[in-house]
């Protein structure tokens, strides 16, 4: 993962259009299991037999895990904003293909537009 302490980004430092890359997160099926047991039990993320006969045909991470590992993909990525990256909310959300064990995760970050009414941090794009 990218040394966060090397370079703080300011609104300035972006450009509509750039891009940011992430490292890797390797996803196993106990990371899963262990996710979904804390945080969304349901049988397709718990248990594999149970899986094989749901929607997703096997063990699938939930989707709120795939959520929280892709915040530390960018917090620990390229995209470097000098106050940090702050929960100002998204517009959309979706996982269009399950995430399945075992798998690396990369996330890119995608800078759609950069304003700075009222001192509001630069808005970015995760793709």
């Amino acid at each position: 993962m990218t040394d966060r302490k090397m370079t703080r980004q300011y609104l300035e430092d972006y450009a509509v259009g750039q891009v940011y890359r992430s490292g890797r997160l390797r996803v196993d099926k106990d990371q899963i299991i262990a996710f979904a047991a804390q945080f969304d039990p349901q049988s397709y993320h718990l248990d594999e037999a149970a899986a094989r006969k749901s929607v997703f045909g096997g063990l699938a991470a939930s989707g709120w895990h795939t959520a929280a590992l892709t915040m530390r993909l960018l917090v620990e990525g390229e995209f470097r904003p000098a106050d940090g990256i702050l929960g100002v909310g998204f517009d959309e959300l979706s996982w269009p293909r399950p995430v399945r064990p075992p798998t690396n995760c990369t996330s890119r970050a995608k800078c759609s537009k950069c304003v700075h009414p009222n001192h509001v941090p630069t808005e970015a794009l995760s793709e």
